[in-house]
């Protein structure tokens, strides 16, 4: 059976931040075996209860933001419970209970804002990271180049293939040019400089 200890036990301490943000298939797959059939509950709308505390929230978030994007990887069910994900950090964050979540595990509180394809979610995202982890530099980064592509296309350009929407000449060209990479190493170059 699921629990959210498994869940954190799994993610903070058996994966880890240098494993988190890696392309990896035996951890996609591991996480599939492990979590599939709990993602699908979560689905059904069960673990309404692990919102009414800190730890219980991040493994609800985990569950619907980050796992979803392992398990699911260039398919359209990797962006299928971001709204009830969005939901649950929003939530928890009006309460305050990121920060009863030590850094680094506190960031997965903000990724389903960064995740979000709404300008207004990217920008709170943004101003978390500055005051909340402000010694998350690479967070930060990667929440203003989110927010860039945002504020450039309104949504982003690389999830329009799986979800099956049609890529305009602008869209196409960003694609063409380097897509989310080409961003962020204009960003750098502006840090650099």
């Amino acid at each position: 059976m699921t629990t959210p200890d498994s869940i954190l036990a799994f993610w903070l301490d058996e994966v880890g931040p240098e494993g988190w943000y890696a392309k990896d298939d035996a951890l996609d797959s591991a996480i599939t075996e492990r979590f599939g059939a709990a993602w699908e509950g979560l689905m059904d709308g069960r673990y309404g209860l692990w919102l009414t505390y800190p730890s219980g929230a991040l493994a609800y978030i985990l569950l619907a933001d980050q796992f979803p994007r392992n398990m699911f990887r260039d398919d359209r069910r990797a962006f299928a419970s971001d709204d009830v994900g969005r939901a649950a950090a929003k939530q928890a964050i009006h309460r305050g209970w990121d920060l009863k979540i030590d850094p680094p595990a506190r960031q997965f509180f903000y990724m389903p804002l960064m995740h979000s394809e709404n300008l207004c979610d990217q920008d709170r995202c943004v101003r978390l990271f500055k005051e909340r982890m402000p010694e998350a530099e690479g967070n930060l980064l990667h929440a203003r180049v989110h927010r860039e592509v945002i504020r450039r296309f309104g949504r982003f350009p690389y999830r329009n293939e799986v979800l099956s929407r049609k890529t305009n000449a602008p869209e196409q060209s960003f694609l063409e040019q380097g897509s989310y990479g080409a961003v962020l190493r204009e960003f750098q170059a502006d840090v650099a400089a």
